[in-house]
């Protein structure tokens, strides 16, 4: 019943469920003498047929119907661009499917909808952060924002939200709960409010925001169980810390010391100096073979060697390459080029074909959220691109290792290019490629660091008497 297409026989364009003698070709029902009736007793399509004589599409339309019931038999008003948002998949066994209970689970999206029709869950971004099972919540939080019913905000500033008010419950000492919901809300959650109305969050901003608070509530639980508090805290017992934490520790719980320090919790502490490690980049002759396997290795997943091509030859973070559009792939007669900065970066030619096939069939586009999706790498969530973490496991397989991949990129980079050009072709920082050209020795360590204040309009020089 899934195949569909134009019959050889008639030439229609119908379900094919037959098969013709000769040359074992799919056939429609009456070519090859079905009797059996497959359309739909409402709207007369061909397909897959449920109870009711029904097909996937209006079965789908009468099971949303009944979960978005808000008591009088029809669809609860606020929620009809929902229904009517799902309806639109272009497969809607995907949607059906999803509607159905499964055993072992004790609450699901399903049950989600239903509470939603009765009104027993507000329309608020604040009502799905208590809500479980939170991943339930959080698609069905994406379908509201996608369809309009609630208002757009940043995925991931979500999932700090209502991962936040877990952590808090689960802190026991009061003061310590007050002390660490009073760091997050005015001191991670603002920062990262002004960075998402610029740009999406990365889930990797979100992870730091969330470390941060974690690390804070470690720092609070040590000091009491040295009977020691903030105020009581000195610079010996803050070295200890630091000496007995790792990296990622004493580099997370620094924004909760300083906004003590602010704040006069504290005594005045000075914490030590941060050290940035860069990672151990790849041999030049390794990151080349390496792209010449994914040109010709056919077998291997067309979404993990794309994603894998922009690492080896832009030194782009999964963060970034998950964000990039269709829109960002630019065609320019027998010239391909990719918009990562400004300029646009040409893409050569093999990689050039593996790219634009990419394009033409990416996966993750039959569901409702994404059948217009304009994200060169589509994810499963209403509106959103691919997980980095999801895409960079895809890659791991190929065999290529992220961080030291991009790192012989961009060292590469910066020999070949001034370190300001290499900043603005690939959306870096340029005190970061003005470092790494100054640690490979590239010839253009002289070069302009970056854009440089103009002088005031109207401004001349001051010229002496000799001049």
């Amino acid at each position: 019943m899934r195949t569909r297409g134009r019959c050889p026989g008639c030439g229609e364009d119908r379900i094919l469920p037959g098969l013709a003698p000769d040359s074992h070709e799919p056939i429609c029902t009456d070519c090859a003498n079905i009797t059996s009736d497959y359309r739909c007793s409402r709207c007369g399509n061909e397909g897959k047929l449920h109870a009711g004589h029904l097909c996937t599409r209006c079965t789908f339309s009468d099971k949303l119907a009944e979960l978005l019931d808000d008591g009088t038999g029809r669809i609860r008003p606020e929620l009809a661009p929902l229904a009517e948002h799902l309806l639109a998949m272009n497969n809607p066994l995907t949607g059906l499917t999803w509607l159905y209970p499964r055993t072992g689970r004790a609450r699901m999206a399903v049950d989600l909808l239903r509470e939603l029709g009765r009104g027993e869950i507000e329309l608020t971004h604040e009502a799905f952060h208590v809500l479980r099972p939170w991943r339930a919540a959080a698609h069905v939080e994406e379908l509201l924002m996608a369809c309009g019913v609630l208002p757009r905000t940043d995925k991931q500033l979500c999932s700090l939200e209502r991962w936040l008010a877990e952590h808090l419950a689960g802190i026991d000492d009061p003061e310590h709960a007050q002390l660490v919901r009073q760091f997050a809300t005015w001191g991670v959650l603002p920062r990262l409010r002004r960075r998402a109305e610029t740009k999406p969050l990365a889930p990797g901003i979100r992870r730091h925001g969330g470390d941060q608070i974690k690390q804070a509530t470690a720092f609070l639980n040590w000091l009491a169980d040295r009977d020691l508090t903030l105020a009581t805290c000195g610079q010996a017992d803050l070295d200890i810390w630091f000496i007995e934490h790792s990296i990622h520790a004493r580099n997370c719980v620094r924004p909760f010391i300083s906004w003590c320090l602010a704040r006069k919790l504290t005594k005045r502490l000075r914490p030590p100096i941060a050290v940035k490690h860069d990672g151990t980049p790849l041999p030049q002759q390794q990151r080349i073979d390496l792209l010449g396997r994914l040109l010709v290795e056919q077998d291997k997943p067309l979404r993990a060697r794309t994603a894998a091509a922009i690492v080896l030859l832009y030194a782009q973070p999964f963060t970034r390459i998950v964000r990039l559009t269709i829109d960002d792939v630019i065609t320019e007669g027998d010239q391909v080029l990719l918009r990562l900065g400004d300029p646009p970066s040409p893409v050569p030619e093999p990689v050039a074909e593996l790219l634009l096939e990419w394009v033409a069939c990416r996966t993750n586009m039959n569901t409702a959220p994404n059948r217009e999706s304009r994200w060169l790498f589509p994810g499963r969530r209403a509106a959103q691109p691919l997980h980095p973490e999801t895409l960079s496991a895809t890659v791991r397989h190929l065999g290529i290792p992220n961080v030291a991949a991009r790192m012989a990129a961009l060292r590469q980079l910066v020999l070949e290019m001034p370190a300001p050009v290499v900043a603005d072709a690939l959306n870096y920082h340029y005190s970061t490629t003005t470092r790494l050209a100054a640690q490979t020795g590239g010839v253009w360590t002289r070069y302009a660091t970056g854009p440089s204040p103009r002088s005031p309009k109207g401004w001349k020089p001051h010229r002496s008497r000799d001049s």
